[in-house]
Protein backbone atom coordinates (compact mmCIF):
# COMPACT_ATOMS: atom_id res chain seq x y z
CA UNK A 1 0.00 0.00 0.00
CA UNK A 2 1.56 3.42 -0.94
CA UNK A 3 1.01 5.59 1.86
CA UNK A 4 2.72 8.69 0.69
CA UNK A 5 0.94 12.22 0.86
CA UNK A 6 1.00 14.69 -1.80
CA UNK A 7 1.65 18.53 -0.97
CA UNK A 8 -0.94 20.38 -3.04
CA UNK A 9 -0.40 24.09 -1.18
CA UNK A 10 1.88 25.25 1.32
CA UNK A 11 0.72 28.73 3.43
CA UNK A 12 3.69 30.41 5.30
CA UNK A 13 2.48 31.42 8.53
CA UNK A 14 6.08 32.45 10.61
CA UNK A 15 9.30 32.56 9.73
CA UNK A 16 12.13 32.97 12.71
CA UNK A 17 15.06 32.42 13.48
CA UNK A 18 15.10 28.91 14.69
CA UNK A 19 11.65 27.95 12.91
CA UNK A 20 9.27 28.48 10.55
CA UNK A 21 5.98 27.40 10.39
CA UNK A 22 3.68 26.10 7.45
CA UNK A 23 0.15 25.36 6.80
CA UNK A 24 0.56 22.73 3.90
CA UNK A 25 -2.65 21.03 2.32
CA UNK A 26 -2.03 17.01 1.22
CA UNK A 27 -3.64 14.42 -0.77
CA UNK A 28 -3.88 11.63 1.55
CA UNK A 29 -3.18 7.90 -0.04
CA UNK A 30 -6.91 7.12 -0.42
CA UNK A 31 -7.73 10.91 -2.75
CA UNK A 32 -9.36 12.34 -0.02
CA UNK A 33 -7.58 16.28 1.35
CA UNK A 34 -6.11 17.08 4.97
CA UNK A 35 -3.90 19.89 6.24
CA UNK A 36 -0.56 20.04 7.94
CA UNK A 37 0.48 22.02 10.44
CA UNK A 38 4.16 21.77 10.29
CA UNK A 39 7.15 23.50 12.07
CA UNK A 40 9.88 23.28 9.83
CA UNK A 41 13.65 23.41 11.77
CA UNK A 42 16.98 23.55 10.19
CA UNK A 43 17.76 20.42 12.74
CA UNK A 44 20.30 20.56 15.14
CA UNK A 45 23.10 18.55 16.41
CA UNK A 46 23.94 17.26 20.22
CA UNK A 47 27.07 15.05 21.47
CA UNK A 48 27.68 12.41 24.30
CA UNK A 49 30.80 12.90 25.90
CA UNK A 50 31.60 10.17 29.10
CA UNK A 51 34.85 10.30 30.22
CA UNK A 52 36.28 7.81 33.02
CA UNK A 53 32.68 6.19 33.24
CA UNK A 54 30.94 9.82 34.09
CA UNK A 55 28.65 11.63 31.32
CA UNK A 56 28.59 15.52 30.86
CA UNK A 57 25.28 16.49 31.10
CA UNK A 58 24.36 20.33 30.71
CA UNK A 59 21.77 21.41 32.95
CA UNK A 60 19.25 24.52 31.83
CA UNK A 61 15.94 25.84 32.38
CA UNK A 62 13.65 25.72 29.30
CA UNK A 63 10.94 28.21 29.05
CA UNK A 64 8.37 25.91 27.77
CA UNK A 65 8.48 23.14 30.44
CA UNK A 66 9.15 25.28 33.47
CA UNK A 67 11.50 24.00 35.02
CA UNK A 68 15.73 23.33 34.99
CA UNK A 69 16.07 20.41 32.84
CA UNK A 70 19.62 18.14 32.36
CA UNK A 71 20.55 17.28 28.26
CA UNK A 72 23.40 16.25 26.60
CA UNK A 73 24.80 19.21 25.08
CA UNK A 74 23.31 20.41 21.62
CA UNK A 75 22.49 23.04 19.67
CA UNK A 76 20.78 23.59 16.15
CA UNK A 77 22.49 23.60 13.38
CA UNK A 78 23.73 26.58 11.41
CA UNK A 79 23.46 27.44 7.95
CA UNK A 80 24.86 24.40 5.77
CA UNK A 81 26.71 23.29 9.10
CA UNK A 82 27.83 19.57 8.76
CA UNK A 83 26.12 18.05 11.86
CA UNK A 84 29.58 16.39 12.96
CA UNK A 85 30.91 20.48 12.86
CA UNK A 86 27.99 21.02 14.72
CA UNK A 87 28.44 18.63 16.98
CA UNK A 88 31.90 19.60 17.95
CA UNK A 89 31.19 23.14 18.26
CA UNK A 90 28.35 22.66 20.65
CA UNK A 91 30.65 19.81 22.99
CA UNK A 92 33.13 23.02 23.15
CA UNK A 93 30.91 25.41 23.86
CA UNK A 94 28.73 23.67 26.43
CA UNK A 95 31.26 21.21 28.58
CA UNK A 96 34.52 23.63 27.40
CA UNK A 97 36.19 19.82 25.74
CA UNK A 98 37.27 19.68 22.19
CA UNK A 99 36.49 16.48 20.88
CA UNK A 100 36.39 14.65 17.54
CA UNK A 101 32.76 13.21 16.91
CA UNK A 102 31.59 9.55 15.89
CA UNK A 103 28.10 9.29 14.86
CA UNK A 104 26.05 7.58 17.36
CA UNK A 105 22.42 7.96 16.00
CA UNK A 106 19.85 10.60 14.58
CA UNK A 107 16.59 11.08 15.68
CA UNK A 108 13.09 12.38 14.80
CA UNK A 109 12.05 13.99 18.13
CA UNK A 110 8.02 14.58 17.18
CA UNK A 111 7.91 13.60 13.67
CA UNK A 112 4.05 14.17 13.50
CA UNK A 113 4.20 18.22 13.25
CA UNK A 114 7.99 18.82 12.51
CA UNK A 115 10.72 18.10 10.39
CA UNK A 116 13.60 18.56 12.41
CA UNK A 117 16.69 15.68 12.78
CA UNK A 118 18.74 15.83 15.60
CA UNK A 119 22.38 13.80 14.80
CA UNK A 120 24.06 12.52 17.46
CA UNK A 121 27.69 11.69 18.06
CA UNK A 122 29.72 10.45 20.68
CA UNK A 123 32.95 12.67 21.53
CA UNK A 124 36.32 10.55 21.07
CA UNK A 125 39.78 11.55 22.65
CA UNK A 126 38.17 15.29 24.94
CA UNK A 127 40.73 17.59 25.50
CA UNK A 128 39.73 20.42 28.02
CA UNK A 129 40.10 23.97 26.65
CA UNK A 130 37.68 25.85 28.45
CA UNK A 131 34.38 26.75 28.39
CA UNK A 132 32.34 28.90 25.93
CA UNK A 133 28.84 29.52 25.85
CA UNK A 134 26.30 31.67 23.68
CA UNK A 135 25.33 34.92 24.66
CA UNK A 136 21.99 34.63 26.09
CA UNK A 137 22.93 31.01 27.06
CA UNK A 138 22.74 30.02 30.49
CA UNK A 139 23.34 26.57 31.75
CA UNK A 140 26.14 24.42 33.97
CA UNK A 141 28.02 21.25 33.05
CA UNK A 142 28.44 18.27 35.59
CA UNK A 143 30.05 15.22 34.82
CA UNK A 144 27.50 12.38 36.46
CA UNK A 145 28.44 8.42 36.87
CA UNK A 146 26.64 6.84 33.60
CA UNK A 147 24.94 4.52 36.18
CA UNK A 148 23.13 7.88 37.59
CA UNK A 149 22.59 9.05 34.87
CA UNK A 150 20.67 5.55 33.91
CA UNK A 151 18.71 5.85 37.04
CA UNK A 152 17.61 9.35 36.41
CA UNK A 153 15.91 8.10 33.11
CA UNK A 154 14.65 4.79 34.82
CA UNK A 155 13.28 7.52 37.45
CA UNK A 156 11.89 10.02 34.71
CA UNK A 157 14.08 12.77 36.15
CA UNK A 158 15.96 12.93 32.56
CA UNK A 159 12.99 12.84 30.10
CA UNK A 160 15.22 14.32 27.35
CA UNK A 161 14.46 12.85 23.96
CA UNK A 162 17.95 13.10 22.79
CA UNK A 163 19.59 12.31 26.07
CA UNK A 164 17.47 9.36 26.27
CA UNK A 165 17.99 7.46 23.32
CA UNK A 166 22.37 8.79 22.85
CA UNK A 167 22.51 6.64 26.36
CA UNK A 168 20.68 4.43 25.65
CA UNK A 169 22.25 3.88 22.20
CA UNK A 170 25.44 3.92 24.26
CA UNK A 171 25.00 1.29 26.75
CA UNK A 172 24.02 -1.29 23.30
CA UNK A 173 27.69 -0.25 21.70
CA UNK A 174 29.68 -0.08 24.89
Amino acid sequence: MNLTEKKLSSKSIYDGKILKLTVDEVQLPDGKKSVRECVRHCGGAAVLLVEGGRVALVKQHRYLYGKDIYEIPAGKLEQGEEPSKGAARECEEETGYRAEVEKLLEIYPSPGYTDEVIHIYLAKNAEFVGQHVDDGEFLTCEFIPLEKVVAMIESGEICDAKTVAAIYKYLSIK
